[in-house]
């Protein structure tokens, strides 16, 4: 798992469930009748309504025997800019900027830069993706949109959505509390290329009439290598006043696609 995977990963989890959207009742025990069409409909209405975000958080990742803590930020203006930064010790180690239009990225680790479009996060993520679906990951939403094509079931007093014909080299599912109806964990595996991701959601905590979690854990794997990354909240701000700076050094290197 190299650093531009973590940073994405990152960005993937780094939101998810916060937000003030529609008023969501749920209860405690989730209810076995309760269709599939229900439980995404009451999900989809769990995102969240704001001009923008702050916030900031702690992290820790573990590839073998090396493990970093991270400082990680993130700017967001709604269905116009993403804007992310990593930071070690208060040096920054990445950047990454997304707009409907392109995706920019630098790491100063190897000095390499991408400037162009959703090809860097298509590769990263292992399936097409643009800015809507890059939003709507961040805001808390499925990686997929869930519709009739899935089916549901109760496992653990949560609500399982999968597929009803999951593809031997593409296979996703997720567990939605019925409380909240936020994402309780989410997996997809690419048996294919050895490749799978693992994301399981701590406690939700309750600020202002929205659910935010308190810890995310995530084990990703690519190929031989495994990466741990455990997420603390710090802050997070609504509405605030805030710039999106983002410069390219000079003397950087093109990241090259296969």
């Amino acid at each position: 798992m190299n650093l531009k995977l973590s940073v994405f990963l990152l960005m993937f989890l780094f939101i998810t469930s916060c937000g003030g959207g529609k008023m969501i009742v749920g209860s405690e025990i989730a209810n076995p009748s309760m269709s599939s069409k229900d439980i995404i409909k009451t999900h989809d209405d769990a995102q969240s309504d704001f001009s923008i975000i702050a916030a900031r958080m702690h992290v820790v990742y573990e590839r073998d025997n090396d493990i970093q803590r991270l400082t990680v930020s993130l700017r967001m203006e709604k269905d116009k800019k993403i804007w992310i930064k990593a930071s070690l010790l208060g040096i920054t180690l990445a950047k990454l900027y997304i707009t409907p239009a392109s995706v920019r990225y630098y790491e100063t680790i190897s000095n390499t830069y991408f400037d162009g479009d959703f090809s860097l996060l298509s590769d990263w993520l292992g399936t097409e993706i643009n800015f809507e679906k890059a939003q709507g990951i961040l805001l808390g939403q499925s990686i997929f949109e869930l519709d009739y094509t899935y089916k549901t079931d109760v496992v653990d007093n949560k609500y399982r959505l999968q597929p009803k014909i999951q593809f031997h080299d593409f296979i996703h599912s997720l567990l939605v509390n019925p409380d909240n109806f936020k994402i309780a964990s989410e997996s997809l595996s690419q048996p294919i290329d050895n490749r799978m991701f693992i994301i399981n959601y701590g406690d939700y905590q309750r600020i202002e009439g929205s659910y935010y979690p308190s810890e995310i854990k995530i084990v990703a794997i690519q190929e031989d290598e495994q990466t741990k990354i455990v997420v603390n909240y710090k802050k997070i701000d609504w509405n605030v006043s805030i710039r999106f700076p983002f410069t390219i050094p000079n003397g950087y290197k093109e990241i090259q696609l296969n």
